[in-house]
């Protein structure tokens, strides 16, 4: 029985690295390694060769409870196809596990392998897990329904593994253009669908996604220091049950995207229809730093709200800072107006908000237009709320918001995000939140300068 089972090892391994001539430089990558090929199923335990990259042929699945693990410093380029259902992905399925064991110096990258790069070339990294979902069980939007695409369960503290210093560039090609916003989003970027509190999630940018770049979907994992930049949709965007912290994240862009409909920085709700179904979505942050593309716009774009609650989420921010969208910093619907004035498990305090127009930083979407909503405002900036309206972002006093290459989002001196955190209250003093004194992403060190990992260019 040993010899079959070692034999069975081998020929998984083979399917899964088999050497294949990828469109990358010759089979030499850019940092002078030999290239070998991953495609089809990988069923066993396996290590990527820390002296190679790789090419992600097509969609790859981790499955039959295998652990995929990838050291610092490799890069992986994702074969482009035309067609959306032909997209490049790499799926861990449930029961399954993934290591990315990146550093800041040798960071792990996944990106496309065309000569000539852009959003949409491939589709996502998706990792599936057996948490909670208000769907109970859900498949990957975009993908085939089988039981290698479902996600969901009853283990809060699932495990799909570590992803630690990686940086994923040009996906989202599943996601046509505008596209539905009223129903969950198809796989783009970072996908953790029904992921469990036990995985690891840090240091993540996510770059140039044609949609989306990180998706909640249902499950309880907790990440830090996140960056989405320029992103077609959503920075961040939460549904289906999602109930987890995060702390340190950064929403960026410099134009606005032909992609979607309505991109927000960050964007939650609970299901399509809507229900309140349990669990009910309700993503608790602190230390955002969401930031729209520079300049009031004359026109409506498609660049929308910094936070926008929808379709009866609940939510609590904290701590962060939000500035230059075209329609406002933060927007309610008809579902979720009440829940946030009523204190329904619902919060948005102590966040310093910016709008390109003034009157317009909080706002209402009343379905058939959206409007100003100076009772909201007038909740919010309460004694107890203490959000703080900056009528210009030059206000924040950002060292470098629109910096050419890698803008410097660390407060300057005489900065109202040098003070003013929150994190009273049992949401907050849970050991996962670091408890600094400063709001938005960025303290007096600048995590996210440009660098090996955060690459800004």
């Amino acid at each position: 029985m040993k010899k079959i089972y070692l034999l069975l090892t081998v020929v998984v391994f083979f399917a899964a690295c088999k050497k294949d001539k990828p469109s990358v430089n010759n089979n030499i990558s850019n940092n002078g390694r030999k290239t070998d090929t991953l495609q089809g199923t990988i069923t066993a335990d396996l290590t990527l060769d820390a002296n190679k990259n790789y090419f992600l042929k097509g969609q790859v699945y981790v499955k039959n409870n295998a652990t995929l693990t990838v050291p610092a410093g490799i890069i992986v380029s994702a074969q482009v196809n035309d067609q959306p259902a032909n997209k490049s992905v790499l799926v861990i399925t449930r029961g399954s596990k993934i290591f990315i064991n990146g550093t800041a110096d040798k960071p792990v990258v996944f990106t496309s392998a065309a000569a000539t790069k852009a959003p949409g070339d491939w589709g996502a990294i998706i990792l599936l897990g057996s948490a909670p979902t208000n769907v109970v069980t859900g498949n990957v939007a975009g993908l085939h329904a089988s039981a290698d695409t479902q996600y969901g369960g009853n283990m809060p503290a699932d495990n799909s593994g570590s992803i630690t210093y990686l940086r994923l560039e040009y996906t989202g090609g599943i996601n046509p253009p505008a596209e539905d916003e009223w129903a969950v989003d198809k796989a783009s970027g970072l996908v953790m669908a029904g992921v469990g509190s036990a995985t690891r999630v840090d240091n993540v940018m996510v770059k140039y996604s044609n949609d989306d770049s990180f998706q909640f979907v249902g499950g309880t994992v907790n990440a830090t220091h996140l960056i989405s930049y320029n992103c077609g949709d959503d920075d961040f965007d939460f549904d289906l049950g999602y109930q987890g912290n995060l702390q340190f994240l950064i929403g960026y862009r410099t134009h606005a995207s032909s992609q979607a409909l309505r991109a927000n920085g960050l964007e939650s709700y609970n299901d399509s229809v809507p229900t309140t179904n349990a669990p009910l979505t309700r993503p608790v942050v602190s230390n955002m730093t969401i930031i729209g593309p520079q300049g009031i716009d004359a026109t409506k774009t498609n660049i929308n709200q910094g936070v926008y609650m929808r379709k009866a989420t609940r939510l609590a921010i904290r701590n962060s800072v939000v500035a230059e969208y075209s329609e406002g910093a933060f927007m309610v619907c008809p579902r979720t107006r009440p829940l946030i004035l009523a204190d329904d498990h619902a919060e948005f305090r102590s966040n310093l908000v910016q709008a390109d127009t003034t009157a317009r930083t909080f706002c209402w979407d009343q379905v058939t237009a959206v409007v100003a909503d100076p009772a909201l405002t007038i909740f919010l900036t309460n004694s107890v709320n203490k959000d703080s309206v900056i009528v210009a972002s030059a206000d924040m006093k950002l060292k470098a918001m629109y910096a050419t290459g890698a803008p410097d989002l660390t407060p300057a001196s005489g900065s109202p995000a040098l003070s003013g955190a929150d994190f009273t209250g049992v949401d907050f003093t849970n050991s996962f939140f670091n408890q600094v004194t400063y709001r938005g992403a960025i303290g007096t060190v600048n995590w996210a300068i440009q660098s090996n990992w955060a690459d800004w260019r």
